[in-house]
């Protein structure tokens, strides 16, 4: 009898799913039509026996930062039942941490990385417009998703908000970035690519006022097509630092031109599957080459 194929989800509690399309079902049902048995596990589910199953594809674990520790506790198990994965577990160890932004940066590639703000520090913000280049900064933790404890500071205001950043710092390592205006005024991109290849695109616009673009903060979407030169930067991002992954999501905004990384998303990224007609199939097909 063929194994089922786990879609490695989470519990739903409402945080991070509101009014979004259940892409695990959009997922399950491609991998009906191959023919490919599967169930939706959470991956925290208790007592799970996963080695049931013959592929994890590890598609929402989208509160894997509220468990960190034991996220990577759960990682350490996986790996020793030597189950493919899907990202594969490397990728996702590596991706789960925003301090990949800063190594991407070292490789020459434009990155809005920030400065690295270690746990157990004070916070302290003299100096940070002439380091950060912007009187307004981010922070946000090493380790996160959703805009989870991300903070808009103003350089004149940071002595305020010192200890409200330092009591942060005792729990665990934050990023602090240099706010960038075309993310309120123009949005973030988000390139989707299955096996290594572009699939879809769409604009992410935060809501007025706001700086965050998910959709639970007001933020909307709209697909579009991106320009040869954001493409050909995204893609040379996905082919040094995600050349073997199932699905990458590039996030970035234009400065002057030239695309800057926010994020490259490979452990649970939302794949707007509903909204490009393309989506579906190129997924379909990067699925069957890999599970067929």
């Amino acid at each position: 009898m063929q194994k089922p194929v786990a879609i490695v989800s989470y519990f739903s509690m409402g945080a991070y799913d509101t009014n979004t399309v259940d892409e695990d079902i959009i997922l399950s049902g491609i991998l009906s039509e191959l023919d490919i048995p599967n169930e939706i596990i959470p991956w925290s589910a208790p007592d799970e026996d996963w080695s049931r199953f013959s592929t994890l594809l590890i598609k929402s674990v989208w509160d894997y930062f509220d468990f960190y520790p034991e996220f990577l506790k759960w990682i350490k198990h996986i790996e020793s039942l030597n189950i493919p994965v899907l990202n594969d577990l490397k990728q996702i160890l590596w991706n789960s941490s925003k301090t990949y932004l800063l190594e991407i940066l070292a490789n020459g590639y434009p990155v809005i990385a920030g400065i690295l703000l270690e746990k157990g520090s004070k916070f302290d913000g003299k100096n940070l417009s002439e380091t950060l280049g912007s009187e307004i900064w981010v922070v946000k933790p090493l380790v996160s998703g959703g805009a989870k404890n991300t903070l808009k500071i103003h350089a004149a205001e940071w002595e305020s908000q010192q200890e409200k950043v330092t009591e942060l710092l005792q729990n665990e390592s934050y990023l602090i970035q240099p706010f960038i205006k075309e993310v309120a005024e123009t949005g973030e991109y988000s390139l989707l690519f299955f096996n290594g290849k572009f699939s879809h695109a769409v604009l992410k616009t935060p809501a007025p006022n706001d700086f965050r673009v998910q959709h639970y903060y007001g933020g909307t979407i709209a697909t579009l097509s991106p320009t040869a030169a954001m493409l050909a930067s995204c893609q040379a991002l996905v082919d040094e630092f995600a050349s073997d992954s199932l699905y990458v999501r590039v996030d970035g905004v234009e400065i002057s031109g030239v695309f800057h990384l926010m994020e490259l998303e490979m452990i649970e990224p939302y794949l707007f599957l509903a909204l490009d007609e393309k989506a579906i199939p190129n997924y379909k097909k990067a699925l069957e080459e890999r599970l067929k």
